[in-house]
């Protein structure tokens, strides 16, 4: 007769963006939930005896009515995933120019030019003039 014990499932959707690629993400989560609302006035009885370790986070009963709202919150938030995923292999973005890599798995870039040759680069790219001419 301490109070209620309440106990059940809740599912909630989620929506979010992959850690690696910032593709868009939709699930669901599953949580389990048990918690003992105890009654106002067993909670006073307690304190003036302390015959029970009640503190600020004992859950309870307000004129018969459970508040099921932090409950629904802190299991919901514990389960969540700490850094989602689209796919558990997703390669993510490339580092040089952004691109999403599950759409091109064949991206690639040219190897980078030393930047000591960088001017040889660019006398081989200007057109040659003949020295007769």
């Amino acid at each position: 007769m301490e109070g209620v014990l309440l106990t059940g499932t809740a599912t909630a959707g989620l929506a979010g963006e992959c850690v690696r690629c910032l593709a868009p993400i939709e699930d669901e989560v599953h949580v389990t939930l048990q918690e003992l609302y105890v009654y106002a006035d067993q909670h006073d009885r307690a304190a003036e005896h302390d015959d029970r370790d009640l503190d600020d986070e004992t859950s309870r009963l307000e004129d018969d009515l459970l508040d099921l709202e932090p409950l629904l919150r802190d299991a919901v938030v514990l389960a969540l995933p700490f850094q989602p995923l689209c796919m558990d292999d997703c390669p993510g973005l490339c580092t040089e120019c952004g691109a999403r890599l599950a759409d091109d798995p064949d991206h690639s870039h040219d190897a980078p030019i030393d930047p000591r040759w960088a001017g040889l680069q660019q006398l081989q790219a200007e057109p040659t003039q003949d020295p007769h001419d």
